[in-house]
């Protein structure tokens, strides 16, 4: 799919690029705008990345073709774009953190009387995987290998701080609970059922863990730096994604005296892949989606691929080698992924998941 999405969007870039070729100049075409505007809607763990790499696209767009470009950014929770979408924020394209919520849009676009998908295409921008980070020296402490250590430490007693995103605002807290359902069914996330829920055993195993939760933030990129800000005190284990790890292990270290690391959960990780998505909307122009298209391209280009492993993150362009300069246990985590990566549950589990999280949370943590 990422092949194909690169190659549709080359064959777009050569032929609007005839239409400003040397020869035939900007100006042969009548109604070319002279600025144009699109607003991206995208998740905070990008937003390091997205924030560095826009100028430079700003930049070489008016070189490319002598016509200024100002991309709006906005950023917040993978559930909090889609309700935004929903309520008329009217952006351009949007990049949640994993594509396994554009059916789940597609589905509530619908519902709003609309005959069309609102993400038709879209292509995978960066690929990072959900981990448990924590602590170094609480990892060392209790040798923590995945969600069923986790879960067997809070029913054994051991007082620790936990905690994840709110999996009712963030993607990255979606897949948190996603992987605590299915190491206490023992399925993998693929593989379970509605039914598997509700047994006595799986919701005693979740609502354990959860009573350690002491904090659920809005979004994924957010809770790495809460937890940074807070130390070691505040929490001790959390799931994110990898990238916010990287993102924050050096500064914990300088803080704290005590570096984050980066879990690989024995029972399997679930790879979230950033997909970018121009929709299929009737208040995006022509000129709009040129210019989205024109970023597309230049977000896969390999030197801003190459800047997105500095903000940890694994390249989605084939092409371009992971950085084991980058990608090593000195940044707290792994260069290879070296346990399972899953499937995500059915779109009816997934529901599910959320309805029954809301049952075996922690009650007396609001943020």
């Amino acid at each position: 799919m990422l092949l194909a999405g690169i190659l549709i969007g080359f064959l777009i870039f050569s032929i609007i690029s005839l239409l400003f070729s040397a020869s035939m100049g900007p100006r042969v075409i009548t109604g070319i705008p002279e600025k144009i505007e699109f607003k991206f809607l995208y998740t905070s763990e990008k937003q390091g990345w997205i924030e560095e790499v826009t100028p430079k696209f700003e930049e070489w767009f008016y070189q490319k073709f002598g016509i200024q470009v100002d991309v709006i950014l906005s950023v917040m929770g993978t559930h909090q774009t889609i309700e935004a979408i929903l309520h008329g924020a009217q952006p351009v394209a949007w990049s949640p953190a994993s594509s396994i919520w554009i059916p789940y849009l597609n589905e509530k676009w619908k519902k709003q009387g609309h005959t069309e998908d609102l993400v038709e295409e879209w292509t995978p921008l960066v690929v990072t995987p959900t981990v448990i980070a924590c602590w170094k020296s609480f990892q060392e402490k209790y040798n923590i290998t995945g969600f069923s250590d986790l879960i067997e430490l809070a029913k054994s007693g051991v007082e620790f701080k936990y905690g994840h995103p709110d999996p009712q605002l963030s993607n990255g807290g979606t897949t948190a609970v996603v992987l605590e359902f299915s190491t206490a069914a023992g399925k993998s996330p693929d593989q379970l059922e509605v039914t598997d829920l509700n047994t006595t055993e799986v919701l005693n195993d979740v609502e354990t863990l959860e009573s350690n939760a002491v904090y659920y933030g809005s979004s994924t990129g957010f809770f790495g730096s809460w937890a940074v800000e807070n130390g070691p005190d505040a929490i001790n284990v959390f799931v994110v994604y990898e990238n916010v790890v990287i993102d924050n292990s050096m500064k914990a270290l300088k803080k704290w005296g005590d570096q984050l690391v980066a879990i690989y959960p024995e029972e399997g990780t679930i790879l979230n892949d950033h997909p970018y998505a121009i929709l299929n909307a009737p208040w995006v122009d022509i000129w709009e989606r040129f210019a989205a298209s024109q970023f597309l391209l230049y977000l896969l280009d390999p030197l801003s691929q190459e800047l997105a492993q500095k903000h940890g993150f694994r390249p989605a362009n084939p092409s371009v080698p992971l950085d084991e300069s980058i990608f090593n246990e000195a940044n707290g985590v792994k260069f290879e992924i070296d346990v399972p990566v899953l499937k995500p549950p059915s779109g009816e589990v997934l529901e599910a998941i959320l309805t029954v999280w809301a049952m075996v949370r922690n009650p007396g943590v609001r943020g």
